[in-house]
């Protein structure tokens, strides 16, 4: 009798244990709204921020690219915007 009653208690603590895991999890999952907006409020969809990206890209690869063509070290310009050399440390 004792193993049947402890039996119980332990089925009983687990279920409830289940059931407060999954209502928390309803609570924390966002709702149908807010999955389909959340796309639209990431900073990749701002046209802005797109040609900020690719403009950064091109001119990582420029340097690359110009770097691959010299003997300059090109880590050491004092502007990455320009292409004179020398060295800022």
């Amino acid at each position: 009798m004792e193993t049947l009653r402890k039996a119980l208690i332990t089925g009983a603590v687990l279920g409830v244990g289940a059931g407060v895991g999954t209502g928390l999890f309803v609570l924390v999952t966002p709702g149908e709204r807010q999955k389909q907006a959340t796309p639209k409020k990431m900073p990749e969809q701002d046209p802005q921020r797109r040609n900020e990206v690719a403009r950064t890209k091109e001119l990582l690869l420029a340097t690359l690219q110009e770097a691959a063509a010299t003997q300059e070290n090109v880590a050491w310009r004092k502007n990455w915007m320009s292409g004179g050399g020398g060295k800022s440390a």
